[in-house]
C-alpha cells in the first residue's frame, strides 16, 4: 500500500448553524490545518497515488480567504469539512481538520 500526505495551511471564515446559543454563530475566522491523507495499492500512470498539486487546488484555492459558507453547501463545522474533502480527493482516505490549537476534527472513510 503507498500512502501521501498532503498538509495545508488556510485562512478563512465561516460561521455555524446550531441548535444551541454559541459565539460560533457570528462569523469568524481561522487558521485551518488541512491534512489530508490518501492512499493506493497501485500507483497511477505517472507514479503517484495522488498529485499534491491537484490536492491544492482543490482545496486550498477553492477554501483560502474565503468565507466557508459561500463556498460550500452545508454547515461548516471541522467535522463536515473533513467528511467534504475525504469524498472529494481521489484516494483520500482521512483528513484532520484542525480549527485552531486544540481542536481538530478527523474523518476516516471505513
Amino acid at each position: 500500500m503507498y500512502y501521501v500526505r498532503k498538509r495545508l495551511e488556510i485562512s478563512a471564515a465561516h460561521r455555524l448553524e446550531l441548535s444551541y446559543e454559541s459565539k460560533c454563530t457570528q462569523l469568524h475566522g481561522h487558521n485551518w490545518i488541512i491534512t489530508v491523507e490518501c492512499r493506493s495499492r497501485e500507483l497511477n500512470a505517472d507514479g503517484m497515488v495522488a498529485d499534491f498539486t491537484t490536492i491544492k487546488r482543490q482545496i486550498m484555492d477553492l477554501l483560502d480567504h474565503k468565507v466557508i459558507n459561500e463556498v460550500l453547501p452545508f454547515n461548516p463545522t471541522a467535522e463536515n469539512i473533513a467528511r467534504w474533502v475525504v469524498d472529494t480527493v481521489e484516494n483520500c482516505w482521512r483528513c484532520e481538520v484542525q480549527e485552531s490549537e486544540g481542536n481538530v476534527a478527523i474523518y476516516e472513510k471505513d
